[in-house]
């Protein structure tokens, strides 16, 4: 695992995005795995901008993004599908169709074979984004005794939905459910970008950096099985 510190937050979202861009000026046609939260927004910022100057082009870039609310109207503001649109989708030149989020109106397991199928027919990603949750959860697999492999339905955490409360009016107004990648769908990726921000996310880091175990109830602690992650954290998040 490499790890990149960076004095805050916007220095941290640079970082994360000069690495990307190269990656795109390599290889035009690539291939990505999409994260929401709000740590990866000045990551998106940077892109778009890149974009706009005609540093970089997503003309030939595909996408597929981790996870969604279930039960949640696709242009409801609180819905993944919105947030990529709002703060990446619309901002660069993608082409239509070439991007994809798992999408399912009730708690019905066959919308995670249809993301499932989706995926598979996709491939390896090159670069998998990832945020890190409080809890350590990658995606919606939260903290458990056992983790799917693939595509599921997942009852979030009371943790999760807590964090996840600032976005909506109340927490009562939060998805109790959400589809999520697997694990083995989150890490099919050549190079896996996760990104820190901030003392809240102190405990979940220094877990990863100094304990070597890996157990379902600290997801993150997977990350040590990827042969290449890029840990891009800020000060705040690497010291407490």
């Amino acid at each position: 695992m490499k790890v990149i510190v960076s004095k805050d937050y916007d220095e941290m979202s640079k970082k994360a995005a000069d690495f990307v861009i190269s990656n795109i000026e390599e290889k035009p046609q690539i291939k990505f795995g999409l994260a929401t939260g709000s740590t990866p927004i000045g990551l998106y910022e940077n892109l778009a901008k890149a974009s706009k100057d005609g540093e970089i082009s997503f003309k030939y870039a595909k996408s597929v993004n981790l996870d969604e609310y279930i039960g949640i109207d696709k242009d409801n503001d609180q819905s993944y599908q919105y947030f990529m649109n709002e703060n990446l989708f619309n901002k660069v030149d993608f082409k239509e169709g070439a991007t994809h989020l798992p999408y399912a109106p009730e708690a019905d397991e066959k919308y995670t074979k249809d993301y499932d199928e989706l995926l598979d027919e996709f491939g390896q990603r090159d670069i998998q984004i990832l945020g890190l949750g409080p809890n350590g959860h990658l995606a919606f697999n939260e903290p458990a005794e056992k983790l799917n492999q693939r595509t599921s339905i997942v009852e979030l955490s009371q943790e999760t939905i807590d964090a996840n409360s600032r976005f909506f009016e109340s927490a009562d107004d939060v998805p109790k459910y959400a589809i999520s990648m697997g694990m083995a769908d989150v890490f099919n990726a050549k190079t896996l970008i996760v990104l820190a921000s901030g003392k809240g996310k102190h405990e979940v880091v220094r877990r990863i950096l100094e304990e070597d175990t890996i157990y379902p109830d600290f997801p993150a602690s997977f990350l040590h099985l990827h042969p290449n992650v890029y840990l891009f954290v800020d000060e705040d998040a690497m010291n407490g």
